[in-house]
């Protein structure tokens, strides 16, 4: 299956190799999870950090033991917990508050690598189905279309994670054309300084003649 840079949905992102600065405190492997609403792209150079809801370090790469993921969704939250370690038990990686999904699923795997390579098979995804009531507030609550996170706001959509914004630059151009018309305004306003003063000296000789 190919992987797709864009997409709509809910991706869960295992990312065995650190493409960014090497000197932070993350741990590789690493599981994270993001929000696509059409727009946005999984970062890959900055693994993924842009688009990250949450996640965890989970060793995955190169394990003796069956790794396993599991991924809970009921009342729009969302619950990642994985279990690495070969003791059959789950552990808390992260949990989502507010994330409103359309209905309609649609389930894949995918992979894409570099310059650098691994070997990893899926061998099987579960699916169930979890009977939670609803109360009648929730039943009249809008038809979501466009998978957001509630009170958390990115790019004119509601999505939930902290994104770093870089200020754009002034190009060569832009910054010749700023200067030039800066030393044009201070050479004009000169100008009409010293006539000015001239003409309030000239004036001030005229009152003593």
């Amino acid at each position: 299956m190919v992987f797709l840079q864009i997409f709509v949905g809910l991706g869960l992102f295992v990312d065995t190799y650190p493409n960014a600065d090497k000197t932070h405190d993350r741990t590789f492997p690493y599981v994270s999870v993001m929000l696509g609403n059409g727009t946005l792209t999984y970062d890959h150079d900055r693994d993924g950090r842009t688009t990250e809801l949450g996640g965890c370090t989970a060793m995955t790469r190169n394990s003796i033991y069956d790794t396993f993921l599991l991924v809970r969704y009921s009342k729009n939250k969302l619950t990642l917990m994985v279990d690495v370690d070969g003791k059959q038990e789950w552990r808390d990686c992260a949990e989502v508050s507010g994330l409103r999904l359309p209905t309609g699923y649609y389930l894949g795997a995918s992979s894409v690598t570099g310059d650098l390579s691994d070997n990893h098979d899926v061998i099987s995804m579960k699916v169930y189905q979890l009977t939670v009531e609803r109360t009648p507030e929730e039943e009249e609550e809008e038809v979501v279309t466009i998978p957001r996170v509630d009170d958390m706001l990115h790019g004119g959509l509601m999505l939930g994670f902290p994104v770093d914004v870089e200020e754009e630059g002034m190009s060569g151009l832009q910054l010749f054309f700023t200067l030039l018309f800066s030393v044009l305004g201070l050479a004009v306003l000169a100008v009409v300084g010293l006539v000015l003063y001239g003409r309030w000296k000239e004036n001030k000789r005229k009152r003593f003649y």
